[in-house]
């Protein structure tokens, strides 16, 4: 189906709004939402691929276009607290783009492999309704992202944004129906739940879209998993990056302080702690010192603590703020006033005794010393027992046979090699992970998938099986070693 046939029965459906308010009984209001997405869909999964393309390239320049980039970054700001707007901007353009070039010709649309050997001819086909549920942190990006990989495979989507990143998902949505308009496109292909978003309507459109796409807190991941509909969600984040003896110290403080800076730390992609040989302990503090890390007292850190922790709990007034403000808060102002890039503390205890053993999401960075590579690989596998099990590791070294024991030996779905890694773990223009701000943590974070969220999770695959040309193996061929090794 054409974008013209599109357009034209578009007129025939005038109720085009963002979604209904949520003023009444939560199950009325969100089916009347699902109704209209399931409309739209059942329309657009008859599109052709340069149908499907000119959705997914019009929600792209929704929130690429340099000036709306700018509103939706300022908005988010404005209306979370958290991270910078013009960090925002760089990770709502980089990241789209990288997505736009992941999906550049990729067919999602009818037959998309045969195999003449195997006799298997794949069609993709759609998985409907979307439900996409999406964080404080990233509220333009992550959203963005996920309508983007669900129309790419012909879906409708609706979105799901915390109470914080309501604004910006809304103006988000104001600007791709703008774009739809242009095109001739339906607006219900993409919609969200509007004020108040309460627990139990997002709770409800689990329940009634066909698949969730779950990012955040971890309760949401769990709902999403318990909800009866199929759904993939991610694992907690509390990277660690090991400091290994032969890394280059300078080049590893520049990366680390980008990625732990970038929109204050909101990513769960950045670094939380530095596991440091003790061969290279001090000169590595000199060169974190030198990229503005402030090293914290014991009496300065208790205080941080304070600030940071309460009643057992990640509070939030350090989260997704700068290194100063939270010295400033925190009323530390000899660190203040050395006007910080990072928070650095010492530790050597992990668990929920030692609270920056966990994520901080904050420019705060906790530092561990190992005796050597053994025991450095040992303090991660600690701290990933205590949180942050199956998502990334980060290594700075120059033996390359580091990465694949970690690789082996860590429960990490991603280990990263001489990068800054909040930029490197979800799809980087210098690495080949595909582009996503959602990483799968596989079993080990309690996820059913390892890999970095994409336009594959989004798509369901019929296959037809055609007669080959028999070919039945021997026994011998198959046994023939097991019989050798322990007899027949």
């Amino acid at each position: 189906m054409s974008v013209q046939i599109l357009r034209h029965r578009q007129s025939n459906n005038p109720d085009l709004s963002l979604a209904a308010t949520c003023d009444r009984d939560p199950a009325q209001t969100v089916a009347e939402v699902v109704a209209r997405a399931r409309h739209a869909q059942r329309e657009f999964a008859r599109a052709d691929q340069a149908t499907i393309d000119t959705a997914v390239a019009a929600a792209a320049w929704a929130i690429m276009e340099p000036a709306r980039n700018r509103r939706l970054a300022e908005c988010a700001v404005a209306d979370t607290g958290l991270g910078n707007v013009e960090d925002k901007i760089r990770k709502n353009y980089r990241k789209t783009l990288g997505l736009l070039r992941d999906l550049h010709s990729r067919k999602t649309v009818g037959v998309i492999s045969q195999d003449a050997e195997t006799g298997i001819t794949e069609i993709a086909r759609p998985v409907g309704v979307v439900a996409a549920i999406t964080p404080s942190t990233n509220p333009g990006a992550t959203p963005a992202n996920k309508i983007i990989n669900a129309l790419k495979c012909g879906n409708s989507v609706i979105v799901a944004p915390s109470p914080k990143g309501q604004g910006t998902c809304e103006l988000l949505l104001s600007f791709i129906h703008a774009e739809f308009a242009r095109a001739g496109l339906p607006a219900d292909l993409v919609q969200m739940l509007r004020s108040p978003v309460s627990k139990a309507a997002t709770a409800e459109l689990m329940r009634q879209a066909d698949l969730i796409v779950a990012t955040g807190s971890q309760a949401n991941v769990h709902m999403a998993y318990t909800s009866g509909t199929p759904a993939f969600g991610v694992g907690a984040g509390n990277v660690a990056s090991i400091i290994d003896a032969s890394a280059t110290l300078d080049d590893a403080a520049a990366k680390i302080v980008r990625s732990k800076t970038f929109d204050n730390a909101t990513s769960c992609s950045s670094e939380n702690s530095l596991v440091v040989l003790d061969a290279v302990y001090k000169p590595m503090l000199r060169a974190l010192a030198a990229v503005g890390g402030v090293l914290l007292t014991s009496t300065e850190k208790a205080r941080l603590q304070a600030l940071m922790w309460q009643n057992g709990k990640l509070a939030g007034e350090a989260t997704g703020q700068s290194a100063r403000r939270i010295a400033e808060l925190a009323g530390l102002e000899r660190v203040r006033d050395q006007q910080p890039t990072m928070l650095l503390v010492e530790e050597s205890g992990v668990g929920s005794d030692f609270p920056f053993s966990g994520e901080k999401l904050s420019p705060v960075l906790t530092l561990y010393r190992a005796a050597d590579f053994a025991a450095a690989v040992d303090t991660v596998s600690r701290l990933y027992d205590y949180m942050g099990a199956g998502h990334s590791v980060s290594l700075h070294t120059s033996n390359p046979r580091q990465a694949q024991q970690l690789g082996l030996e860590l429960p990490v779905a991603r280990v990263i090699v001489n990068q800054a890694h909040c930029f490197a773990t979800g799809g980087n223009f210098d690495n080949g992970l595909p582009f996503s701000l959602s990483m799968g943590c596989g079993t080990w974070g309690g996820n059913n998938f390892s890999d970095n969220l994409g336009w594959r999770q989004y798509l369901n695959i019929t296959r037809i099986a055609e007669p080959i040309a028999e070919r039945v193996p021997d026994e011998a061929e198959l046994l023939g070693d097991y019989f050798a090794r322990v007899g027949q």
